[in-house]
């Protein structure tokens, strides 16, 4: 399959900001069941700092805004080929070992709803093998927590999304990431791209969780949706958690005050 993408991203400031530097990790990379055939970034209203590999081997770009703006556009635009490996994306590679993803996070660290939640899980056991277990857990997750938007934001933990009871992808895959470490699974954050069967047009990009099998190595499980990723979906950037893997981050200084506006479109390209 051949995904078409626009993400923009547009910052309106009533003052310009003094200073202000922003991360991106918005450029996919070949692997296993996708294909980057073209893809370009700019920032209208800002300048390139720096670009580099971070230790989970995600493509980072630093900008600066340049000064006096009032209208800052991020925009990521290309192609992508992908294939649908049942959510198995293949062995560990990079410099983090693989200890390093049973690690809490904030975003990840288990408080008493979660304990209590892992207590209610029917645990098939590894005797019917990994994956089934793993969705088990995924399901378990999207029963504790409705999928609601609005309810959550960026900053709300595994912890805070169960207890409230409802949250988005983002909240699904911290609770599933917490739950998967617990069992001893490493376990990662995805952010990317999600071809949708009824829209082009989206609101946000799409998250889900990744943990490591013995013997499959990385298998994705996108808990909002209750399946492993397939040739709908294109990967961006991993982490521990949300903070490591997020699209856009970074820092303002000034007293204006911000309005963000994002658009999205992922469509199939036919061929």
């Amino acid at each position: 399959m051949r995904l078409h993408i626009v993400h923009r991203t547009s910052y309106h400031y009533d003052t310009p900001m003094p200073y202000a530097l922003q991360r991106l990790r918005m450029i996919p990379k070949d692997s296993h069941g996708q294909k980057v055939l073209r893809w370009k970034t700019s920032v209208d209203g800002g300048t390139k700092q720096v670009e580099y590999y971070d230790h989970h081997n995600n493509h980072v770009e630093l900008f600066s805004f340049d000064p006096d703006q009032h209208d800052i556009i991020i925009e990521c635009e290309g192609e992508i080929e992908t294939s649908d490996h049942a959510g198995m994306v293949g062995q560990h590679m990079g410099s983090a070992p693989l200890w390093y993803f049973r690690r809490e996070t904030p975003f990840t660290r288990p408080g008493p709803s979660i304990r209590k939640l892992l207590r209610q899980f029917e645990d098939p056991g590894t005797d019917e093998g990994d994956p089934p277990r793993l969705h088990a857990l995924s399901a378990l997750v999207r029963g504790a927590v409705a999928y609601e938007i609005g309810q959550t934001g960026a900053t709300t933990t595994a912890e805070e999304a169960l207890t409230a009871g409802h949250g988005v992808c983002q909240d699904h895959a911290h609770l599933f990431i917490t739950l998967a470490r617990m069992l001893g699974y490493p376990s990662r954050y995805v952010s990317g791209y999600l071809l949708m069967n009824d829209r082009i047009e989206q609101d946000a990009g799409h998250g889900w969780a990744e943990v490591h099998v013995q013997g499959l190595g990385w298998v994705g499980f996108d808990i909002s949706n209750g399946y492993s990723p397939d040739e709908r979906y294109v990967r961006v950037a991993t982490g521990l958690d949300y903070r490591e893997a997020a699209p856009i981050a970074g820092i303002t200084f000034g007293s204006g005050t911000e309005a963000m506006t994002v658009t999205l479109q992922v469509q199939q390209v036919q061929q």
